[in-house]
């Protein structure tokens, strides 16, 4: 159905950004151009059809907090997170008790992870409700069939194992396949989903499987040697290049602005400062009650989502304030005060 544009302010972010929308009182789907003209014609359907099920996920009581997953950029996190993956495609490539035996391997490296990392299973639980379902109806609403959903579930895998970081976007991956396996294994599933469902655990109890006995001895039928390997040489690099982002984002001189607020975030190549939050390196445009924050090169997020920062200094130009790939603009009633520390400064609100 058409229906033509409110007459109401038309969002900023409308055509820049993949996400649903207010305007004018109505919940819509956005979608930035050049992301969708880019696709081929399955991909640019599963992302059209991935943000509209985002509009109604609210009504679907399909929407929790979203979690950081920080977790998912240290080492012992990715690497049993990528021997879940290649365990979910294996039982996607089978059936029977070959399926139900690469379920048990995948389930066995999804509580490992969760182990090491005790936030670990609400956070990633969280995310694949959000995301991973969104995912999951975007795959199979736009197949032609259940070997294109298939097929398209396993390029999403594999695509995203070659990914820069799976902070934040481990569900898109995730939610697909366990979808389509819950698709086989309890047909109708989707109507009794719960927020407060975990993926795995209905697929557990829907084919009646626990986890293997052992994920240690299962990894090696999964390439664990030579994956360990490499997440090993990528931990060394990382470690060089959160120092270099720590100065920068830490203990250097910054621009603080208040958390909350709303708008679009690429996740891709996000990296996690131990202790202070996430630097988001792509685009980011957040809205909130104290202004717009638009920036290219960088955002960090602080862990408790309280309060984001960029590199100082900060140039002023009319009311707009900006540094190095990154723009802030003041909202009525906030100002920007020289912060605590030399150097630093604030958003805050204006005194009466």
């Amino acid at each position: 159905m058409r229906r033509p544009p409110p007459d109401a302010p038309r969002p900023p972010v409308v055509g820049l950004v993949n996400g649903p929308v207010t305007w004018g009182g109505v919940t819509w789907a956005a979608y930035a151009w050049d992301d969708l003209v880019n696709r081929t014609a399955q991909s640019r359907n599963e992302v059209l059809l991935h943000e509209l099920f985002h509009g109604v996920q609210p009504r679907l009581g399909l929407l929790v907090p979203d979690p950081k997953n920080e977790h998912l950029d240290a080492l012992d996190g990715r690497y049993w997170l990528q021997l879940e993956w290649r365990a979910l495609a294996r039982a996607l490539r089978a059936s029977g008790g070959q399926r139900d035996a690469a379920v048990r391997d995948a389930l066995a490296f999804r509580q490992a992870r969760r182990r090491i990392y005790p936030a670990a299973a609400e956070n990633e639980r969280a995310l694949e409700i959000n995301e991973g379902t969104a995912s999951y109806a975007g795959t199979v609403l736009a197949a032609s069939s259940r070997a294109d959903a298939t097929a398209s579930a396993l390029d999403i895998l594999m695509g995203f194992e070659k990914g820069e970081s799976f902070v934040r976007t481990f569900a898109y991956a995730s939610g697909a396949a366990y979808g389509l396996l819950l698709d086989e294994a309890s047909p109708g599933w989707q109507r009794a989903l719960r927020s407060s469902d975990d993926l795995g655990i209905l697929l557990m109890n829907a084919l009646a499987v626990q986890p293997a006995n052992e994920a240690a001895g299962a990894a090696a039928a999964y390439g664990g040697v030579a994956l360990r390997a490499a997440e090993q040489q990528r931990e060394q690099l990382r470690q060089d290049r959160i120092n270099e982002l720590r100065l920068r984002f830490v203990d250097g001189p910054v621009l603080v602005v208040p958390g909350g607020g709303g708008g679009y975030t690429d996740s891709r190549g996000a990296t996690v400062i131990p202790g202070s939050g996430t630097v988001f390196f792509h685009t980011y445009r957040i809205s909130g009650d104290w202004g717009t924050l638009e920036a290219e090169k960088g955002v960090l997020l602080a862990s408790d989502g309280r309060s984001r920062r960029v590199p100082a200094p900060v140039r002023r130009d009319d009311g707009t304030f900006s540094g190095d790939g990154w723009t802030f603009k003041a909202a009525p009633g906030w100002v920007v005060r020289e912060g605590a520390r030399r150097g630093d400064y604030e958003v805050v609100r204006q005194q009466p």
